[in-house]
């Protein structure tokens, strides 16, 4: 550029053109910025940002009752009975209290050590965030006697705080109705709020949660609801968690106390899995990306139980060394800390950075876990012997792994040889699709844009992991063919079981299935592999799941397709007057009945597919979901599938 442009261009960039974004515009200029996305995932963040106010209210120990209210318009209300939001006039802003929390970012009691010794709200932006986002907000306060009310249309107050009556209540109630032109999607998922208020409801023990949807009434005209209530905290959490699993000690181990002013909680049980399942949470925030609490964790965890196996003399004909992994196999292990100051980094910011928490951790469990191997040998000796367990395995399942690590080095001559590569080489541009059988993956070979599109047919039903011990899985042809086609690795420490994605080939991992049972099965079984052995996968947002469709629909010409039940009938309706036997209707039972072009257009071509992100919304749940679906125990399976077959698609 000339450097008379410049000097042109300088003179007409001045004061003028730097916009000021006052209150809370900023959120409704950038609302992901500030709730991560407006999909279904920011539309839900919205309730739990006001739970998380009433939630700091109950860890105040001012309120140990909270209801939440799905309404008919898709609205929602939360209710507490803690102090209530203080009305009387804010000096500094010269407008009442409620007015100044409702309408300005980062304003509240939380940010005044007095009023809250630790906050769950503290990661979020507070009510006014969700005052901004919503087409109508209105408060009530229930206080001293008085309900006080004001009304909020997309953050901005229609009058001052009024006094509307009177009341023996007290606590805070806030109803909003998300803004339409904010969120794609506006409609609120019951299971989705339950999940969240029983996670609540765990993480503090003594507080009721109560969730009513009145969308949906039942047979006795009541509406749909369920009530969140736990004694024990975290003893029932590993309850809830394992209740598939078999336990190999008749208790779960509770370590609780309080070191350099940090409350901790933890509860572990071991079972007869395969599996490390660890979920860490600092002040009700769920970090699936660990952080120094968890680490404490599993330092201390490792050190004790360590010190207490070589005292014991259990590992003395071990004729190799036991490494951290060891001791967590089987393990689901909760860790629960509140944190005055929390510092959050990582790439979701769900990562806890405070160094004094990991030391914290580290002495409780030492100190605690000592008492109990003391104090209970006989659950000692079970937990040691699993841990040997662990090793003999882990050692079998070494060479298993090097076996897929030296298979995936090779270059484009190792790769399976099923796999119909696609021409790009730039994997930010590439996706890779697992297909259920040599038939569907004919289709699919033929079908597909070679150019970005890769096909690896699996045979038959990938090995279920959930009951395979770790080097079964990396014997297995078909989980070896996926991880070599990928370019991914497994950690190659000891002590590592990260998966390595420096070399991924395809940033979108789409597992294609038949779209009848069978085929959700399938993709079940290639999800739970997913979940406990390339989670990182997930986590980035490269796997998702492709959706053909159930039938077509023809009519002289015109041909239409159905991806469920209620679409056929109202294409009946439609193309042939209610009458069926005018049309050809075609049920598709597999994928390989279309042919390559109807696949193409039904559910490759990314201008007209569906493709379902596969998101881990809580870690804890999935996890209890997994081992449900997959492991050995049937009735709560079976009543799963009874519960949810009629409307959900249980590998969505």
């Amino acid at each position: 550029m000339a450097d008379e442009e410049v000097v042109k261009n300088q003179a007409n960039y001045s004061a003028d053109n730097i916009t000021v974004l006052e209150g809370l515009e900023a959120v409704r200029m950038r609302p992901a910025m500030y709730i991560g996305d407006v999909n279904e995932r920011g539309l839900h963040h919205l309730v739990y940002e006001v739970v998380d106010n009433s939630i700091d209210e109950a860890l105040a120990g001012y309120c140990n009752k909270i209801n939440v209210t799905i309404y008919e318009d898709n609205s929602i209300s939360v209710e507490d009975n803690g102090r209530g939001i203080p009305v009387d006039m804010h000096e500094k802003e010269k407008r009442s209290a409620l007015e100044v929390v409702m309408t300005v970012l980062h304003a509240g009691g939380k940010f005044d050590k007095g009023s809250y010794k630790v906050s769950g709200g503290l990661h979020g932006v507070g009510v006014s965030c969700v005052n901004a986002l919503s087409d109508h907000l209105d408060v009530e306060v229930y206080r001293n006697g008085t309900i006080y009310r004001q009304e909020y249309e997309r953050g901005k107050p229609l009058y001052a705080v009024k006094e509307v009556g009177t009341t023996e209540k007290r606590g805070t109630r806030v109803h909003f109705h998300p803004d339409a032109t904010i969120f794609s999607v506006s409609e609120y998922k019951f299971d989705t709020l339950a999940s969240r208020l029983r996670e609540l409801a765990f993480l503090n023990k003594g507080i009721e949660l109560n969730l009513e949807d009145r969308r949906v009434v039942n047979e006795d005209g009541s509406f749909l609801s369920v009530h969140f209530y736990s004694e024990n905290g975290l003893k029932d959490f590993i309850s809830y968690l394992d209740e598939t699993r078999e336990k190999i000690m008749p208790d779960p181990i509770c370590i609780e106390g309080e070191k350099q002013n940090i409350p901790i909680e933890i509860a572990m049980q071991y079972n007869t899995s395969f599996s490390e399942n660890l979920h860490s949470y600092v002040n009700n925030i769920n970090t699936h990306e660990g952080g120094t609490h968890l680490a404490g964790f599993r330092r201390g965890l490792t050190r004790t139980l360590k010190a207490y196996a070589d005292k014991s003399g259990m590992l003395a004909k071990l004729k190799f060394d036991i490494t951290g992994d060891d001791f967590r196999e089987g393990l689901t292990a909760i860790i629960s800390v509140k944190v005055a100051e929390p510092q959050f980094e990582g790439q979701t910011k769900t990562k806890l950075g405070n160094t004094e928490v990991m030391g914290a951790v580290d002495v409780i469990v030492s100190e605690l876990l000592t008492n109990y191997l003391e104090e209970n040998p006989k659950e000692a000796k079970m937990i040691v012997d699993k841990v040997i367990l662990a090793a003999q395995a882990r050692h079998a399942a070494r060479k298993a792994r090097e076996m897929v690590q030296r298979q995936t080095a090779f270059s484009g001559g190792g790769l399976p040889g099923k796999l119909a590569d696609c021409s790009d080489k730039d994997p930010s541009m590439c996706e890779i699709y697992l297909v259920e059988g040599d038939s569907a993956g004919g289709s699919a070979k033929s079908g597909r844009d070679r150019r970005f599109q890769a096909i690896l047919p699996l045979r038959g039903k990938i090995l279920n992991v959930e009951k395979a011990m770790q080097h079964r899985a990396f014997e297995s042809e078909e989980i070896k063919n996926i991880y070599t086609a990928l370019g991914v690795s497994i950690g190659t420490s000891d002590d590592s079981k990260a998966l390595n994605m420096e070399k991924l080939r395809y940033h979108k991992v789409i597992i294609m299935t038949d779209a009848d049972v069978d085929g959700s099965h399938i993709a079940t079984l290639i999800l739970t592999f997913f979940f406990r052995y390339m989670r990182e996968l997930i986590e980035g947002g490269y796997v998702y799941i492709a959706t053909p469709p159930l039938y077509q629909v023809k009519k002289g010409k015109r041909e239409e397709y159905c991806w469920n039940e209620e679409q056929r009938l109202a294409l009946i309706d439609e193309m042939g007057g209610g009458k069926e036997s005018s049309l050809t209707i075609q049920r598709y039972k597999g994928l390989g009945e279309m042919n390559p072009q109807q696949l193409w257009d039904t559910t490759m071509n990314p201008d007209t597919r569906t493709l379902r992100q596969v998101q881990i919304e809580n870690a804890a749940e999935a996890d209890r979901i997994f081992s449900m679906l997959m492991g050995d125990d049937v009735p709560p399976r079976r009543e799963f599938i009874e519960q949810n077959a009629t409307y959900a698609n249980i590998d969505a």
